[in-house]
């Protein structure tokens, strides 16, 4: 028999998201009911507002005492340590999974549990790296801590949406944390849309309206669109890989959108 969420403080489920996502010893000072950790999606992009944060601050800060090349992997090394690299394995299963699994959905699913890293997931997070480095380096340091802050909390309430538009894959037993994830409700969906839309908003003032908002958003829900049709195609239901590198895809739009933007638009460039 489960326990319902309303007999947990208040911050119970915030703080399980927090110790789930990252790598930080949160559970030290207050280790929430497990109960807790069912509803973690529900608090992924409040997670990205830290995450972002802390890649935003070394773009932004790094770039006034070293090359801004540097700054930016320094930047992406700092939410690897932060996050312990849990969205890249992800992504590194997924695309070992999709492209060495075929159409058998057990070989698929047995792909992405093995711990061992195939020529594919090589391959996709090596390409993944070197176009989120060179989307990044490629815009003004202001810019790029700016479009940080607003992509990955939006992206990963876009990408959260996929544990409601299908079942889980596994069972729980055969999850590789030993949890599934609830379905997000009215309640819990509307206060992921706040914690997703508002950095995008504080983007989108801050560049003065000079950056198109709706290619922002479209792009993400694009590719979230086109990766749902094939992982339920695949294996109808998401795993906790495929919602990692969901999220990475998704953001990695959303940085090439606006390095589009800027680079096609002579009004960011006299902001920056």
């Amino acid at each position: 028999m489960r326990i319902s969420l309303n007999t947990f403080k208040w911050y119970d489920p915030a703080w399980a998201a927090f110790i789930f996502f990252t790598r930080l010893p949160l559970w030290r000072i207050h280790e929430p009911p497990r109960e807790c950790y069912r509803s973690v999606v529900e608090f992924w992009p409040l997670v990205g507002w830290l995450t972002g944060g802390i890649m935003a601050a070394v773009i932004y800060f790094g770039s006034f005492i070293m090359p801004h090349a540097i700054a930016v992997l320094l930047a992406i090394a700092a939410r690897i340590l932060v996050t312990g690299a849990l969205h890249e394995d992800g992504l590194a299963d997924f695309f070992d999974g999709f492209g060495g699994g075929g159409n058998n959905r057990q070989r698929i699913l047995d792909i992405m549990k093995d711990s061992r890293i195939g020529t594919y997931g090589v391959i996709g997070l090596g390409l993944y790296m070197l176009i989120l480095f060179f989307s990044l380096s490629s815009m003004p340091a202001k810019l790029a801590a700016l479009t940080i802050l607003a992509a990955d909390p939006f992206c990963k309430m876009v990408s959260a949406q996929i544990i409601s538009m299908m079942p889980y894959a596994r069972t729980e037993d055969e999850a590789k944390a030993r949890v599934v994830y609830r379905k997000i409700n009215l309640k819990a969906g509307i206060g992921l849309f706040i914690q997703g839309i508002l950095p995008l908003v504080f983007l989108i003032f801050a560049v003065d309206g000079r950056i198109r908002w709706d290619l922002l958003i479209f792009a993400p829900c694009l590719v979230m669109y086109f990766l749902y049709l094939m992982i339920w195609h695949k294996i109808k239901g998401y795993t906790g890989d495929c919602c990692g590198a969901i999220f990475l895809l998704t953001e990695l739009s959303f940085y090439l959108c606006a390095t589009y933007q800027f680079f096609n638009n002579n009004a960011l460039w006299t902001l920056f």
